[in-house]
């Protein structure tokens, strides 16, 4: 007998396939069975006609670490459909140090309670290894699954010591001893490793005059951890420092891919940002160079709604990026900030950064800075700019006066980033750009976008841009099988994390944040989603029923539901699922050929069992205008051949470069299949090829040819 049969849903597997109105069937934690009809009995039968019956959200980016010891249910990402979730984000995690250390690397970068931060130091555990790290994650009650990448920041400080760590270099020793820990630590089982290099990230304590210690290091550290990375297929994440050139230039050197294994990079963030309109336009162009041209397997990361941070008076994460912003983040106590603002210097110096353009991410438009709750009840709902006029006064020392006269309980909120839908859409869209930009367990009082997933599949039943199974492939089966992760995906025999949704009930708004008193952090304010109940009937993790009708079950937190993922060296046979091909159904198959970068057919399905080049041609060129690119090319070359000898005018074959450029073009811009640089200078095998793909054309066989090779991949994913 079963443990549960769920009836009638619309099955949405995680691969992209169309859905299919299916029975699915759990036992002892695992999917049992998925058919038109199952007649055998079960001690709980769910009728989901009218339901979606989809895998449970991967939240690929969140800051969880010190959640997971005092409250490991993750109530808040659970109730919204996340059943696995990746930790040790940005360079940060508990996996090795002294827990002291590790507090002040989080406390002000993710802006926690101090009494949360309190509460975990009094039984706060120091492992002897990243290994034991797993090890003890195992031993918890864990809500959703957690996969770990390990912390720089914290390896650093545990090598060198703090102090040094954040002030100094490591000698050759301490370099190895680094690349030791964190080699063990990936052979354990990390997912991989997170540096960050973003200079808005402080310590706090007595080093708050420090930012975190990643940030300290040189490009021959960050490229020896990467290199271990490469070797291994695990993930790289990375967040370069917007203020310096010298820093996208060292994460575009480290994800190159000619001439040796691609790297798996995930760099933050492909954001709309309001302060510079047009910045957006560059990622496409960029991913199109890093990863086809330059041989890269790099994925950004985008969040999926309007880029909302609210703030307590002066204390709020976008102050970080400007000097005096940052001193009063330093400031533990309001009678500190209080007696920065008395200082007129102090006050013409937030004025000099607050109007200055340079290396600016925050807008800092008052305009567009509105208060959300006041002792002055006349305010809420009021941008400081509009008060400010009512009031004769100038906006930024109107700003200044009200942050001094009532810090933190004046709180308001500002939009930075992704606040327009269409570019919003095409980020979320892009092939290379995860969704998923969370933050989630991070900034608790400023933030709450636990809801990101869902927020994807509404913009995509409601706008279309996106079919519901390609938006849910975005956020279960494709980030799963990038990041080498044994989830995301409904099949016989895996671990039954799955939900029921009710779509009639996703045509709604993104939900707005509220704040709550969460009782899982004591009571401290954290600012969250909701409306989610209506949406998701159930969510189920290892086949236990841990949310039902928004309300979460008492064993979340209490009893083990996840499971701790590990990763394995190279993505081996078994945990390796290839992304189909062109309109293949099915985009995951278990594959023993694993084949050199030049017979890659996408960057997603790199293995394969196609050994023919002209198989592997016709998979790589189907699309009609990318076809037609390349006939047009075809054309361009003989015709600057046949120009150049019949008017004696050897010069016209400096042109010839434009016939790569044409079917170049193609690629980029229609069919994104894998483009090998020394093909497309020039190879035997890819003119040989171009000449059979003329010549098929020409005498109508082509179509057939891709039909009957995409014939052959379906058979073989079965």
């Amino acid at each position: 007998m079963w443990d549960v049969v769920i009836q009638n849903g619309l099955v949405f597997d995680g691969c992209g396939s169309p859905p299919v109105q299916q029975d699915l069937a759990i036992e002892q934690g695992k999917i049992a069975a998925i058919a038109t009809r199952l007649t055998q009995p079960a001690h709980r039968v769910i009728d989901a006609r009218d339901r979606w019956i989809t895998p449970g959200f991967l939240d690929i980016h969140t800051h969880y670490d010190l959640e997971l010891e005092i409250a490991p249910g993750l109530t808040e990402s659970v109730r919204h459909g996340v059943t696995t979730v990746i930790i040790g984000n940005c360079s940060l995690s508990i996996a090795i140090g002294e827990p002291a250390q590790l507090a002040a690397m989080f406390q002000r970068v993710e802006t926690l309670p101090h009494p949360f931060i309190a509460k975990w130091l009094q039984n706060a555990i120091a492992w002897d290894s990243p290994r034991g790290y797993l090890e003890h994650l195992e031993t918890l009650p864990l809500g959703p699954n957690v996969s770990p990448l390990l912390g720089h920041s914290a390896l650093r400080a545990h090598v060198m010591g703090l102090e040094r760590s954040l002030t100094d270099q490591p000698t050759a020793a301490e370099l190895d001893r680094m690349v030791a820990i964190a080699q063990d630590a990936l052979d354990a089982g990390f997912l991989g490793i997170s540096v960050d290099m973003f200079p808005w990230h402080w310590m706090s304590s007595q080093w708050s005059d420090y930012r975190i210690p990643s940030q300290n290091a040189q490009f021959k550290e960050y490229a020896a951890l990467a290199q271990l990375c490469r070797e291994r297929d695990r993930i790289f994440q990375v967040t370069p420092n917007p203020q310096q050139v010298a820093s996208f230039g060292q994460v575009i050197w480290l994800g190159l891919g000619r001439g040796q294994k691609p790297l798996k990079m995930t760099v933050l963030s492909a954001l709309d940002f309001a302060h510079a309109r047009q910045l957006w336009r560059l990622f496409s162009p960029l991913l199109a160079v890093w990863n086809g041209l330059l041989g890269g397997n790099v994925r950004f990361q985008t969040l999926t709604e309007p880029f909302t941070v609210y703030a307590e008076g002066p204390m709020t994460p976008l102050f970080e990026e400007f000097p005096t912003g940052a001193k009063l983040n330093s400031c533990r106590t309001r009678s500190q900030r209080q007696e920065l603002w008395r200082s007129p210097d102090f006050r013409a110096q937030f004025r000099q950064d607050w109007t200055q353009n340079k290396n600016k991410s925050f807008h800092r438009q008052l305009d567009q800075m509105v208060i959300s709750s006041s002792p002055r009840s006349d305010w809420v709902g009021l941008s400081f700019a509009a008060i400010a006029a009512q009031n004769h006064q100038n906006p930024v020392e109107f700003f200044m006066q009200a942050m001094t006269d009532y810090d933190t309980d004046l709180r308001w909120s500002a939009t930075a980033a992704n606040d327009r839908l269409q570019p919003r859409l095409a980020l979320m869209k892009h092939p290379h750009i995860f969704p998923g930009f969370t933050d989630a367990g991070a900034h608790v009082r400023n933030l709450g976008y636990y809801d990101g997933a869902l927020s994807l599949l509404k913009q995509a039943v409601t706008t279309g841009f996106l079919s519901p199974e390609a938006a849910i492939y975005r956020v279960t089966g494709e980030p799963a099988q990038w990041f080498g992760l044994e989830t995301g995906r409904l099949k016989v025999g895996t671990q039954a994390d799955l939900l029921i949704l009710n779509p009639q009930e996703l045509y709604t708004e993104i939900s707005p944040m509220v704040a709550i008193n969460d009782p899982h952090l004591d009571g401290e304010l954290r600012m969250v989603k909701r409306g989610s109940e209506s949406i998701i009937d159930a969510v189920y993790i290892k086949g236990h029923c841990v949310v039902e009708a928004g309300k979460p079950g008492d064993r979340l937190g209490k009893q083990p539901n996840g499971s701790l993922l590990r990763s394995h060296d190279g993505n081996s046979s078994k945990k390796n699922y290839s992304a189909g091909v062109g309109s293949i159904g099915s985009p995951y198959r278990p594959s023993t050929t694993t084949f050199t970068q030049r017979n890659r057919i996408s960057d997603q399905m790199s293995a394969h069992h196609v050994t023919d080049y002209w198989d592997i041609f016709v998979l790589k060129h189907q699309h009609p205008v990318n076809i037609t690119l390349h006939l047009l090319g075809i054309f361009i070359f003989y015709s600057l051949l046949g120009t150049a000898w019949f008017l004696h005018r050897p010069i016209l074959l400096l042109a010839l470069p434009l016939t790569q450029l044409t079917g170049l073009c193609g690629h980029l811009l229609f069919e994104r299949s894998h483009i090998d640089l020394q093909d497309a200078i020039f190879s035997w095998r890819a003119s040989f090829c171009l000449g059979r793909l003329l010549w098929r054309v020409m005498i109508g066989k082509y179509a057939q040819d891709i039909a009957s090779r995409l014939e052959q991949v379906r058979h073989y994913q079965g």
